[in-house]
């Protein structure tokens, strides 16, 4: 083995491609989605590096075209739960005493084919199995992804560095051990990034995972899967397991294995795990980590000040980029009364250029929701917007299932600032406005401060500097990621870690240093050269 002080490559974002027509990105992409469209693939559950196929199957759809099937997808069940378990005990000893710089390696190739090669097909990936358009894929299954994992490995050089002080005849250290027994990741349909991200980031620290994708990103993130496994990733490390939370799930919780959970998803789902480990806490063999980010209700804030078409843009890409589907999409607002008809006007001419359909439509904002179940719930609540005497549609309102899951980019105002719509997640295209008088400042800041649950993102807009001082001190624990006349969406990784607090989660900083020391357990060590050899201390004389 070589000996050395090994350095990894400094980390830059990786730039996003614009996809412009005549770009050859654009023809790329545009010949891998027609590609991707004219198979049907068979995807498997994958543990301890070899294929498994139970036979228990489903369909695996386009949301914008549902009577497209694009793969099958084997679920897997306590049986195959059981085999990743001792797959991952069967890897974790010579995964976690591998140098950490051999580690790094396979995740920095994995970034570097990525930005190369495998970008399209993980891009066209995406597109097709969560309805996401061209750029919206770009920046998460490329260059979030690729962030993540060149960022990770500069932040884990860091944590490895970060050593005690040593006096004279004395040496201290600091032993950034993998927790022991296995990681669960379970990661959602919305961000093919954060799929990549759950499961690596507590492997490249020394841990073992198993790795519950959603359902509806499966065949995006056994892309992601075939990649990893493609760059070197040593068997049994991370252990593929598609499947139904309860099937995959339940096995997990009960093991005495269970070392950590690394979760996005729904709050109530995290909280029946918090509830489920609380349970079951006396059979672990150690306390385990709990790394959840959950909902969002998130919110823009405007000042009289605000720049009108400024706030109008952020409002519209907002709420309605990826059909807001987003944690961190904006889902209700607070507008002074004399901005807000120059808002209205502005969000209405915004409006009129959004473009909803298939994504191989490359000039299209939005697509489809993600499945019946989200189409349905969204529903529901346009039901609600349509007959409650609160409320009043502005634009939109519409949806049709019959070909894809489509909801139109709605905007609703609101005279009930703690109404249903202003307090619950949606996670849909619908925008809430509560028009506030410009005189009740001190009151608007409290209801942002104090209608939902959620602590997920939010943003100001203001000209004065004053106001911006003001609202960032009112609304300082209402948001973890938090803007200033800018949308609340749109977090890069290495400049804004992600994560937020109250119902919205543990706030372990997706994208920092803060997330990865979750995933070790430190050992301090001391080793003294010159012992003594005696009892007597020279006050006992």
């Amino acid at each position: 083995m070589p000996d050395g002080m090994f350095f990894t490559p400094q980390p830059d974002n990786e730039p996003n491609l614009t996809y412009a027509p005549g770009s050859p990105e654009r023809a790329e992409i545009e010949a891998e989605l027609q590609a991707q469209l004219g198979e049907q693939i068979e995807i498997p559950v994958i543990v301890g590096g070899e294929e498994v196929r139970t036979g228990r199957t489903e369909p695996v759809v386009c949301p914008h075209d549902h009577g497209h099937t694009l793969a099958t997808v084997h679920l897997a069940g306590a049986a195959e739960v059981e085999k990743a378990i001792a797959a991952a005990a069967d890897a974790w000893r010579e995964w976690s005493e591998m140098p950490y710089h051999a580690r790094a390696a396979i995740f920095l190739k994995a970034a570097d084919r990525l930005a190369g090669e495998w970008r399209a097909k993980v891009n066209a990936a995406t597109m097709l199995n969560q309805s996401k358009t061209v750029f919206q894929a770009e920046i998460d299954s490329a260059c979030e992804l690729i962030d993540f994992w060149r960022f990770n490995v500069s932040y884990a050089e860091e944590i490895h560095a970060e050593q005690p002080n040593s006096s004279y005849g004395v040496w201290n250290q600091t032993d950034y051990r993998p927790l022991e027994g296995f990681v669960f990741a379970v990661t959602p349909f919305n961000f093919t990034a954060i799929g990549g991200n759950l499961p690596t980031a507590p492997a490249l620290m020394g841990n073992t995972v198993l790795w519950k994708p959603a359902t509806t990103a499966v065949y995006s993130n056994y892309h992601v899967m075939r990649l990893l496994l493609d760059c070197g990733l040593p068997p049994g490390v991370i252990n593929f397991l598609p499947g139904h939370g309860p099937d995959v799930g339940d096995p997990a919780f009960a093991d005495p294995g269970l070392a950590g959970v690394h979760f996005t998803g729904s709050t109530g789902t995290f909280q029946h795990m918090w509830r489920t480990i609380g349970e079951n806490i006396a059979r672990y063999r150690a306390y385990p980590r709990i790394v959840g980010e959950t909902g969002g209700k998130d919110f823009i804030f405007a000042h009289p000040s605000a720049d009108a078409a400024a706030l109008a843009t952020a409002l519209v890409r907002g709420a309605f980029e990826y059909q807001g589907q987003k944690c961190s999409a904006a889902s209700r607002a607070y507008l002074p009364n004399s901005l807000w008809k120059q808002v209205e006007e502005q969000m209405h001419a915004e409006l009129e250029e959004v473009k909803m359909g298939p994504v191989t439509d490359l000039s299209n904002f939005m697509a489809a929701v993600i499945d019946e179940k989200s189409f349905d719930n969204i529903s529901r609540y346009l039901d609600t917007a349509r007959s409650g005497s609160e409320y009043e549609v502005l634009s939109g309102g519409g949806c049709d299932k019959s070909t894809g899951y489509y909801v139109e980019p709605t905007v609703v105002r609101t005279t009930d600032p703690r109404s249903k719509l202003m307090r619950e997640e949606i996670f849909g295209p619908v925008l809430t406005l509560y028009v506030y008088d410009d005189g009740a400042l001190d009151e608007a800041l409290e209801l942002c401060d104090t209608t939902s649950p959620y602590a997920l993102t939010g943003a100001v807009f203001a000209q004065d500097r004053s106001a911006i001082v003001e609202m960032s001190r009112r609304l300082r624990h209402a948001a973890g990621n938090f803007y200033i006349n800018d949308k609340p969406t749109g977090a890069v990784v290495g400049q804004q870690p992600f994560g937020g607090a109250r119902a919205s989660g543990t706030n372990d900083k997706a994208g920092s240093a803060v997330n990865l020391l979750r995933w070790v357990s430190q050992r301090s060590i001391k080793e003294t050269f010159s012992p003594p050899v005696g009892v007597r201390y020279p006050h006992m004389d």
